[in-house]
């Protein structure tokens, strides 16, 4: 029987992680499929999930696209298949373990038995739920969180946060074509519009736990682009307001 649920990981050059992810996930009884989505990894990843396809053929996707193209547009493309192949509940979750994948039995159970449309994996619901990373960066995502909470009002906690659980119906009212961003500002947009549609968000405390093996892709261009980005969707949304989530023809 064809599952309901789809995990979208990005990668790029995450050879030392993505076997052990795959294992993970495939190993979880509520039965995920999963999509690697490879920027075309120089140091092999795609080669490394296309043998992983041989043990589970039915289960395990992949994408490669040309290049190294982002974060969000990888979400996107991402988002794009999944609505096209019916999943109902598609997940966003990093490749190098700072997302426990135990964690995505959690988000599932969360959305189907509180029927929330967005679940996050949050480090901010209940404290500063953080490991390894340096005092300067925990500072730096916890009060980038609520700088965006101040600037648009939005009542969630981990605006950044990577690790999250759609109905399909969120993404399926959500104008996807104009999402502007493709970093930290990507997950922010995509928050911030399911959150002026109306839908239902619930955060659920995770730990998240920075990664021990690879490189991070973090950059300064991705945390300015999150830091304007953010005035820029406030001032879109005093003049163009999103429809809201029941005026949707949404089944």
């Amino acid at each position: 029987m064809k599952s309901s649920k789809l995990v979208i990981v990005p990668t790029f050059n995450e050879m030392e992680n993505i076997q052990d992810l795959i294992v993970e996930v495939m190993a979880l009884p509520e039965n995920f499929d999963l999509l690697v989505i490879d920027d075309s990894s120089p140091d092999g990843t795609a080669s490394l999930v296309k043998q992983m396809q041989e043990t589970f053929p039915d289960r395990l996707f992949l994408i490669i696209r040309k290049g190294k193209l982002g974060l969000g547009t990888a979400y996107l493309e991402g988002f794009a298949y999944a609505l096209k192949m019916g999943y109902t509940y598609i997940f966003e979750m990093d490749a190098d373990f700072s997302h426990n994948p135990q964690d995505l039995s959690l988000l599932y159970s969360a959305a189907v038995k509180g029927s929330h449309d967005l679940v996050i994996g949050s480090r901010y619901v209940s404290g500063v739920n953080v490991v390894n990373w340096p005092m300067g960066r925990v500072l730096m995502s916890f009060f980038a969180s609520k700088y965006v909470q101040f600037i648009t009002g939005i009542p969630i906690k981990d605006t950044t946060a990577g690790f999250v659980c759609y109905h399909r119906k969120v993404l399926e009212a959500i104008p996807l074509n104009k999402v502007k961003f493709i970093g930290y500002a990507f997950q922010i947009e995509m928050k911030f519009t399911a959150w002026k549609m109306g839908f239902d968000i619930l955060e659920v405390p995770i730990i998240f736990t920075d990664r021990t093996r690879g490189t991070s892709k973090m950059s300064k261009h991705i945390f300015r682009e999150a830091i304007l980005g953010v005035i820029y969707m406030k001032v879109k949304s005093m003049f163009v307001k999103p429809k809201k989530a029941k005026e949707q023809s949404i089944i």
